[in-house]
This record gives C-alpha cells, sequence and structure tokens, in this order.
C-alpha cells in the first residue's frame, strides 16, 4: 500500500507542469452519486462482535462494497445504531483504498457516517483522477452528490495541455 503511494505521489511530481498548494478545492468524486441506504457487503479473515457495545471488528484484509463504491483496509470497527436497524458508521484504519467509479483515493484512516453519507479520509490522503492526482491532509466526500474536499496542505500539479 504504502509502495503504490510512494509511486503514485513520485509520478505526479515528476510532470513538468509547475505545482499548485492550496488551503482547501471541491473535487468531483466518484462516476455516480452513491446511494447510502444500499446494502453494506463486508468480507474479511476475521470478525469480533460485540453485542454488549453494539460493535463489531473486521480484521485481515477487509472489503467493504456499497453500490460502486469499494473500500478496503485491514481493520473496520462497525458501529451499529442503538436500535439495531443497520450500521451507524465505520471507522478503517491502517492504510486505506476508497474507490468508486474511476477515482480512487489512498489514507491512513477512513470514517464512513453512513446516516450522513459523508467518508472523511484523514493523514497522508492521495487522490488519482486518472492522469490527475492530489494530495492533502484530508478529504471529505459527500456521497449524496458525487463531490469531495481536499484541506490541509493540499498539493496538485495541473498539467497546461503543452506538449514536451
Amino acid at each position: 500500500m504504502k509502495n503504490l503511494r510512494n509511486v503514485l505521489l513520485a509520478l505526479f511530481l515528476a510532470t513538468t507542469a509547475a505545482p499548485v498548494f492550496a488551503q482547501g478545492t471541491n473535487v468531483a468524486f466518484g462516476a455516480l452519486r452513491q446511494d447510502t441506504n444500499l446494502p453494506v457487503e463486508v468480507t474479511a479473515d476475521n470478525l469480533s462482535v460485540d453485542q454488549e457495545t453494539g460493535t463489531a471488528v473486521f480484521t485481515g484484509n477487509v472489503l467493504i462494497g456499497q453500490g460502486e463504491m469499494r473500500l478496503s483496509a485491514p481493520r473496520v470497527l462497525v458501529v451499529y445504531r442503538a436500535e439495531q436497524n443497520g450500521i451507524e458508521r465505520m471507522e478503517a484504519t491502517g492504510g486505506v483504498t476508497l474507490v468508486s467509479g474511476p477515482d480512487a483515493a489512498e489514507s491512513d484512516r477512513a470514517d464512513y457516517s453512513i446516516t450522513d453519507g459523508v467518508i472523511v479520509m484523514t493523514g497522508n490522503v492521495l487522490l488519482d483522477q486518472g492522469p490527475n492526482a492530489l494530495s492533502a491532509d484530508r478529504m471529505t466526500v459527500q456521497l449524496n452528490d458525487g463531490t469531495a474536499q481536499m484541506s490541509g496542505r493540499v498539493r496538485t500539479v495541473i498539467q497546461s495541455g503543452g506538449e514536451n
């Protein structure tokens, strides 16, 4: 995971265009708007459930699917709603990859509030959108409208369109 991040970061930093720094930026994320009411499918090597706290911990090759979105991580904590009617939120840690349509993002951690339809990725965020890449400290994805906001030392390289 770290090697892929380093390769992608090196590739986008090695282009001939001038780097751009900003405090925050809005970007499109994913091919479609995500329906957060769709079922959530989780696969993992291990599962530990705590009925008392209403949580479950999935570990080892965790893959979460919901509609077109895929999230993978070594560890995911699932917090169920108090009324035991579905999932309230998920906390993915240990190196997270989020894929929606043609877009892919990596970070150290991702917190997904299913009720709000929001995923907050933090720590060494790298967003790959085809020929473009952006990095930041934090990316907040609004699944209901397919947008994301990147903040905290945002860096990207803008291709000038000229030929080298």
